[in-house]
């Protein structure tokens, strides 16, 4: 790639006429970041037809139309009971047939009624409403007649977020492809050239089928980016076995796993004790271990990390276990350091709130190599911490933490091994395409004495039978969370008036007076000042309302009950997930799916797969199979890789097709690394 286009993609979008640093920001909070190249990854979700209608009476309510109409009369909104009634532009089509046009927002009234003056013909386009007057509220476009080819007969609609609208999206569009097509004009790389125009295809779509999974454009798209990521999982496994990376061999310092094991009060499972023996060897080796440990809800994959924590402890290695919350610090370090205490190692905690006095003497601790064990958050990789022997990085909920932190943690050591922790199960399918790079333990059983949780679905009509039965368990002494997929209303806009957990906190207030709400547009230590509460064993929160901020790794020994509000908005794999919050104990959990009206035929079969197993990797399978590209909620499986093109369902044989060509590819290659910058796989898959 030549400089002048590597350049070209790394610019600032605030550069681009038309922009500025305010719409950038913007623009970063929907695409990701604000380059240039963020852009042109971020591609329409489907597109908007429009076709010419002569008579209003031919057009379908429901559609975007574009018609010709000639202006009438206007009529402003009035102001009533602290609220102003919309602004009205009263027009006819070619048949004298009235059509109403309606704004809402009275801020820009003078520049609507100037775009419409009395009399005149303008070329409106815009959704025609489905209500008993032809109605069409905020036009799309209002040009005049000899402007119509302005409209466009086809548009491609983004993703968008708050101050960018559609037309924002396609003037930028069209800007930075001008730009574009300056800089490749030159290039001879014919690989360059095409990739290239088939984003361009994307960008400009001729109807929704260009961008389905199946486009021949869309296909090759997520070739090249599968291509990018197994190139780079090929860098990084050939950068670890080098020979110029081998390292000394550890020796034995101290005896502390006999006195570890014999400490636990309970008994490892098989899977629990094949997977500590494959650490262990990797640990022994002369080259950095890079192991993935994945284990179902409630497999016991923290006792595994502590083992491994304890065996870096007998070569006099400090280990650093990376939390991605501090709620989950805490309750991390809270678990281990009960256990360190008895055999004699010296565990501590480090997280932003720690200031002063205090902090000073734990990283005067963790300096000197007294501290064996430090669990945290991001601050462990702050600038004033040095570590004497970091010799192993404990990442939990590895894909919470973005590559430079990840990268900042391991170079604080010297052949830093590195044990990755994911409670997310990954189909088997991808699991070897996806972490070619690692080595990958599974924990597939649960410890001795876990009771199952008992799942049921139940619609959203029995909702007061539901909290009858919640108010006899909560008596007798249970906590309940109570999960809905949205925060506030403010959200709630073109979802089909989902749960909001402002509103169902409200509502069961009526109920149970003490029941609390955690989301994450609280304020960080109100919120977890309020879950620490939820915890206690004197906890006085009987129920507490929450989004998906509990999902992973949140542990209430005494929280039996979990409902999930529309379930059938969330993925299996994140459902899944949220039913591990319960059955922490050894008395009897539920989980209840609390299902809408409109309910799809595929939404109850998710329902019912997670009803009839509580196996993580046959749900992931089922999630890969089963999942829409249309959900609303659980498209994203956390844990996974978000691709840009690539549909984990059907581009299953590109998986093979790129991992077999990255292996036989030379890493060298000039396209291989353009892919590599241009999809950012590089620093993820090394880190």
């Amino acid at each position: 790639m030549k400089k002048e286009l590597f350049d070209f993609l790394n610019t600032d979008l605030q550069f681009v006429r038309g922009v500025g640093p305010i719409l950038a920001a913007r623009f970063c909070d929907v695409l990701g970041g604000r380059r240039i190249l963020d852009f042109l990854l971020h591609i329409p979700s489907y597109v908007r037809p429009r076709e010419i209608t002569e008579c209003i009476a031919d057009a379908i309510p429901g559609d975007t139309i574009k018609i010709p109409l000639q202006v009438k009369s206007h009529k402003s909104g009035r102001f009533f009971r602290g609220r102003r009634s919309p602004t009205q532009i009263i027009c006819t089509d070619k048949t004298g047939t009235n059509v109403t046009i309606q704004f809402f927002n009275g801020k820009f009234l003078d520049y609507w009624l100037e775009k419409l003056p009395i009399g005149t013909w303008r070329m409106i386009s815009g959704k025609l409403e489905k209500t008993s007057k032809p109605t069409i509220n905020h036009p799309d476009f209002i040009e005049e007649l000899q402007n119509a080819s302005k409209i466009p007969s086809v548009q491609a609609i983004y993703p968008a977020g708050e101050g960018l609208t559609q037309k924002t999206f396609s003037a930028i569009r069209d800007k930075i492809f001008a730009l574009l097509d300056d800089k490749i004009t030159l290039s001879n790389d014919t690989n360059e050239c095409e990739f290239f125009d088939a984003l361009r295809h994307v960008h400009y779509p001729s109807s929704t089928d260009d961008l389905s999974p199946q486009s021949p454009f869309i296909v090759k798209l997520a070739y090249w980016e599968l291509l990018a990521q197994q190139s780079a999982i090929a860098i990084s496994r050939n950068n670890r076995k080098a020979p110029q990376n081998k390292r000394i061999l550890r020796q034995k310092k101290y005896n502390l796993l006999t006195h570890f094991f014999n400490t636990i009060p309970f008994d490892l499972t098989n899977a629990q004790k094949n997977t500590i023996d494959e650490i262990f060897n990797d640990m022994e080796k002369d080259i950095p271990m890079m192991r993935l440990v994945q284990g179902d809800v409630g497999s016991g994959k923290t006792i595994v990390a502590l083992a491994a924590a304890i065996k870096m402890a007998e070569y006099g290695g400090q280990t650093a276990i990376l939390a991605p919350t501090d709620t989950l610090a805490i309750q991390h370090f809270t678990k281990l350091n009960a256990l360190c205490e008895k055999i004699g190692i010296v565990c501590d905690i480090l997280t932003g709130r720690d200031k002063g006095v205090k902090r000073r003497e734990k990283l005067t601790s963790i300096r000197s190599g007294r501290t064996r064990i430090i669990v945290g958050t991001h601050a462990l990789f702050s600038e004033d911490v040095t570590y004497k022997d970091l010799g192993l990085v404990i990442i939990d909920e590895q894909h919470r933490f973005g590559v430079s932190q990840r990268e900042s943690l391991r170079n604080k050591g010297n052949a830093t091994d590195i044990l990755a922790l994911s409670a997310t199960p990954i189909p088997r399918t991808l699991s070897m395409t996806m972490y070619g790079d690692m080595d990958v333990s599974i924990i597939n059983e649960k410890p001795a004495g876990r009771i199952p949780i008992k799942t049921t679905k139940l619609p959203i009509g029995r909702i007061t039978d539901l909290v009858n039965r919640l108010k006899i368990q909560i008596t007798d002494g249970a906590q309940v969370f109570w999960i809905c997929p949205l925060v506030c209303d403010d959200e709630n806009v073109g979802t089909g008036n989902l749960a909001t957990a402002t509103d169902r906190h409200e509502y069961l207030k009526q109920f149970f007076p003490n029941a609390g709400l955690v989301h994450g547009q609280m304020d960080k230590h109100e919120r977890d000042k309020i879950m620490t509460d939820f915890a206690s064993t004197k906890s006085n929160i009987s129920i507490l309302v929450a989004t998906t901020v509990i999902e992973v790794g949140i542990d209430v020994p005494n929280a039996t009950i979990i409902v999930i509000e529309n379930a059938e908005r969330f993925g299996l794999a994140a459902l899944h997930q949220l039913r591990g919050r319960v059955g922490r104990g050894n008395k009897q959990s539920y989980c209840i799916l609390l299902y809408g009206n409109n309910i799809s035929e595929t939404g109850i079969k998710r329902l019912e797969t997670l009803c009839e197993t509580d196996d993580g990797f046959v749900i992931a399978e089922q999630d890969l199979m089963m999942r829409g590209t249309g959900e609303l909620i659980g498209t994203r499986q956390s844990g996974w890789i978000n691709y840009h093109f690539v549909d984990y369902r059907e581009h299953r044989d590109l998986f093979r097709l790129a991992s077999h060509a990255a292996m036989t590819t030379p890493v060298s290659d000039d396209w291989t690394h353009d892919l590599m910058f241009i999809f950012d796989q590089g620093a993820k898959i090394s880190a």
